[in-house]
């Protein structure tokens, strides 16, 4: 059970995260934060030293749970190009994009070197695990030999964010849908 200031912090936290994905680091305010939160101007700052302080922890807990919910599908059982199906088919709020990825659209984040900086670790730890799961693949006779799998996997992740955009863009998922199925079908053609 969580006390009351435990109780204050995440809500600060999670809100905080909810907003940056809605309307990024800029037009996310303090006042909006504390009003989502529920929580004063004085519990805010109790916990955190100001916006930046509680926008680099939301950023934080956000590239954690994409980690946790990427490895999750990574790491289940069934051959590479199950795992990586699964992740790239998983239940995503296509319309609101990827939560780390659209902060790469926010220039206040990228010009802070501190907010960056879980961005950046997210995006290369996913093309490390997806290159880990196409070298096992391939090695398995699952895909090409040639296949690179560090070049491969920043095309995943690159396809998927693509996804994203054109989808918003679109204004309906098909697009992504699209891409995921494109890369998919360019991953397990058949090996001559």
């Amino acid at each position: 059970m969580y006390t009351a200031t435990v109780d204050t912090q995440e809500r600060l936290i999670e809100s905080t995260r909810e907003l940056l994905w809605e309307r990024g680091y800029v037009a996310t305010s303090p006042k909006a934060i504390q009003q989502r939160a529920g929580a004063g101007q004085g519990s805010m700052y109790h916990h955190f030293a100001g916006k930046r302080e509680l926008a680099l922890a939301a950023i934080r807990r956000t590239a954690e749970q994409l980690r946790a919910a990427a490895d999750a599908e990574l790491s289940a059982p069934g051959t590479a190009a199950q795992r990586i199906t699964g992740y790239l088919r998983r239940d995503r709020e296509v319309q609101k994009g990827c939560p780390i990825g659209r902060l790469t659209q926010d220039p206040d984040v990228m010009a802070d070197p501190l907010l960056r900086e879980p961005v950046e670790q997210t995006f290369a730890w996913l093309r490390t695990r997806l290159a880990e799961v196409l070298a096992a693949g391939r090695d398995a006779g699952e895909f090409d030999p040639g296949l690179d799998p560090r070049a491969t996997a920043a095309v995943v992740v690159a396809v998927l964010q693509g996804g994203y955009v054109v989808a918003r863009a679109a204004d309906r998922d098909d697009p992504f849908d699209q891409a995921v199925t494109g890369v998919l079908a360019l991953l397990t053609r058949p090996t001559t």
